[in-house]
């Protein structure tokens, strides 16, 4: 059985009960954050004349995180898909050994002018993943579920970096965040399969558990960068792609 079959199928006894009990069921740090946005980052990029700007993040499976971005208004484009790792291991069933220095992640290109790389940071923190688990995120285990964060140039890193201090500092969480931050890697796109899972499979027993409550979350947390529409993949014109 191919780990994606794995991912569909396995589920924990405590999982089957909620569904049975039509309950849905977020990570597990949720109860710890009284359902209460963390702050905004203290040091975040000035606006200029960009009108377009990309972030690589990672926060276990891309599925869900691909599924919040889509979701964020100024956000243009969200693919899932693969960082860290070398070109010719940056396939699914590859990295899922968890030996490639891959990490799933999400390409999110963003307008700056709309939104901030803080707040998409923000974002990510608060409602995408749970950034205290280390090397996994809920039921998925292993270096490619890792929370990391992938800046595309120094200011992205040095406004992250500044970001993770603050939350520590604050004891925003009850543990410490163990995102690392790798520069100057770069991220390769995941099968066409990937793309748009979640918007694609709404009620697959894996999405509905850990994903589908992150966008109710982000609609509650940040009414005002929610997007009822997704920007889809699919959707794309094939110059964007």
């Amino acid at each position: 059985m191919s780990n994606l079959s794995r991912r569909h199928l396995i589920l924990s006894a405590a999982a089957l009960l909620a569904i049975g009990a039509g309950a849905l069921v977020t990570r597990s740090d949720a109860e710890s954050r009284s359902g209460t946005a963390i702050p905004a980052p203290a040091l975040d990029e000035t606006a200029g004349a960009a009108t377009t700007e990309v972030a690589v993040l990672a926060g276990g499976c891309f599925w869900g995180v691909q599924g919040v971005f889509q979701h964020v208004a100024g956000v243009t484009s969200a693919v899932s898909g693969y960082a860290g790792g070398a070109a010719n291991t940056a396939h699914y069933e590859t990295v899922s050994t968890g030996v490639t220095g891959h990490a799933e992640s999400v390409q999110i290109t963003f307008d700056p002018r709309r939104i901030s790389y803080g707040r998409i940071l923000q974002v990510y923190f608060s409602v995408a993943h749970d950034p205290t688990e280390l090397n996994r995120q809920g039921p998925d285990i292993g270096t490619q579920y890792r929370s990391a964060i992938f800046p595309t140039d120094p200011e992205q890193a040095r406004i992250a970096k500044a970001y993770i201090a603050q939350l520590d500092s604050a004891h925003v969480f009850r543990s410490p965040v163990v995102t690392r931050i790798e520069p100057d890697r770069s991220f390769y796109p995941a099968e066409a399969y990937h793309q748009d899972y979640l918007t694609r499979h709404p009620t697959n027993p894996y999405i509905a558990i850990n994903d589908m409550p992150k966008i109710g979350e982000l609609q509650r947390q940040f009414p005002d960068l929610y997007r009822a529409d997704p920007v889809l993949v699919a959707s794309a014109s094939p110059a964007t792609r």
